[in-house]
C-alpha cells in the first residue's frame, strides 16, 4: 500500500500530469483539496472508489482516512493543488506517516506561478533584467515567516516576485516592495489562474491597490511583481546565439 501525493496543476482539469491522473483512475481512496482541486479530476477515481474532501477535515482525520486505507491494503490517491512542495502541507502529513510506517510518494503538479506567467504570456527570467524567481507569501492567519525571510529582503535582489496567500496583505507588499522597485514596477495579480473565472489584473506598485480593490479579488490569487513583467529592449540569450558553442551544437569548420 502506498499514499502517492499528487499535485492537480492550479486548476485546469487538463493541467494534471499524465503519472497522477493514472494514479487517481487506479486508487480505490481518493483524499483531495475539495477548495481548490476541480471535481473533473477526482471524477476521475475508479468506480465505487471512497472520494473524501479533506477541506473540512483535521491532521488528525486525515491521518486516521491513511491508516484505515493501510489496514486494508488500499492505494490512497492524496491530490493537492498546484504543486505539492509549495505551501502543500504535505511536510505534517508524511512526518505522521512515517511514525505509522506507510510508505509514500509524490508526484508533482504545475505550480501557480508557471500557470500565471503562462497566462501573462512572459517569461519571468529575462536575460539582464531577472535570472531569479523567488517563491514566497506574507503572514497573515498563517503561520509567521521566518527570520530573515522578508519582503524587505527579497526586493533586494531585483528578482522576480511569486507571491503567494497574500492578496488580503497586498498594501503591505506594496509599502515594503515600493523603494526597492519603484512605484512603477510592473505587477500583475492572477486569480483563479487556469480556472473557467481566470481573472488577470495588471498594473504598478503604484495602481494595482486600487485595481484589485475594485476587482474584488480577496483569495485565490497570486501576485507577481518585477520589471520582467514589462521588459522590451532585452538581450537575446545566449542560448541559441550562432557565436555560442556547446556539446550539441560545435563550432563549424567554417568557424562560424
Amino acid at each position: 500500500m502506498t499514499v502517492h501525493f499528487i499535485g492537480a496543476g492550479p486548476g485546469a482539469p487538463d493541467l494534471i500530469t499524465v503519472r497522477g491522473l493514472n494514479l487517481i483512475r487506479r486508487c480505490p481512496v481518493v483524499l483531495y483539496a475539495g477548495s481548490l482541486v476541480p471535481e473533473e479530476v477526482v471524477a476521475e477515481a475508479p468506480e465505487g472508489a471512497r472520494v473524501i474532501d479533506t477541506a473540512p477535515m483535521t491532521l488528525d482525520e486525515i491521518t486516521a482516512e491513511m491508516a484505515a486505507a493501510d489496514a486494508a491494503g488500499q492505494d490512497v490517491a492524496r491530490v493537492h493543488s498546484g504543486d505539492p512542495s509549495l505551501y502543500g502541507a504535505i511536510g505534517e502529513q508524511m512526518r505522521r506517516l512515517d511514525g505509522l510506517g506507510i510508505p509514500y510518494d509524490i508526484t508533482p503538479g504545475v505550480p501557480a506561478f508557471a500557470a500565471a506567467a503562462a497566462a501573462l504570456g512572459t517569461e519571468l527570467t529575462l536575460p539582464g533584467v531577472s535570472q531569479s524567481v523567488i517563491l514566497t507569501r506574507t503572514a497573515v492567519r498563517a503561520s509567521s515567516m521566518p527570520e530573515g525571510e522578508t519582503l524587505d529582503a527579497f526586493a533586494a535582489t531585483g528578482a522576480t516576485l511569486a507571491i503567494h496567500l497574500s492578496v488580503n496583505n497586498l498594501a503591505k507588499v506594496v509599502r515594503e516592495l515600493s523603494p526597492h522597485y519603484g512605484p512603477d514596477c510592473p505587477v500583475a495579480v492572477a486569480y483563479r489562474v487556469s480556472w473557467p473565472d481566470e481573472e488577470i489584473v495588471r498594473g504598478t506598485l503604484s495602481d494595482i491597490r486600487d485595481k484589485v480593490k475594485a476587482a474584488g479579488f480577496t483569495r485565490t490569487a497570486l501576485i507577481l511583481v518585477g520589471p520582467a513583467l514589462a521588459a522590451e529592449g532585452f538581450a537575446d540569450s545566449r542560448l541559441y546565439d550562432a557565436g555560442h558553442h556547446h556539446v550539441l551544437r560545435p563550432r563549424r569548420k567554417d568557424g562560424a
